[in-house]
């Protein structure tokens, strides 16, 4: 998989999606055929979140856990991985340390 290192021809809302205080902070990248995504940042800590849409999200850097609402074990990613989570669900995604960088994708 190769996590593309830039996205041209966006429109990029300057006002942040923050999330827990700021532990989590994104913006949403607006493509022209009507997609988007988010590019974001977690701080060390334990976060969820619930999904309407399936997505995907993409580590680009920095390291993390993830457990998807429903299931018991949970699953180390780094760089250059991913994990996908169905829609109406939710994961819990941690940080032991640094910065985990991300993208997620709207599946749907």
């Amino acid at each position: 998989m190769s996590i593309p290192a830039q996205f041209s021809g966006v429109t990029v809302p300057t006002k942040a999606n923050v999330y827990f205080g700021g532990g989590v902070i994104s913006h949403s990248v607006l493509f022209a055929d009507g997609s988007k995504k988010t590019l974001g940042l977690i701080r060390p800590g334990q976060y969820h979140f619930k999904t309407g849409a399936p997505e995907r999200m993409e580590i680009v850097a920095g390291t993390c856990a993830v457990t998807l609402d429903g299931r018991t074990g949970r699953s180390e990613y780094g760089p250059d991985t991913f994990f996908d989570v169905p829609g109406t669900s939710g994961f819990t995604i941690e940080v032991a340390s640094g910065l985990c960088e991300y993208i997620c994708s709207y599946l749907a």
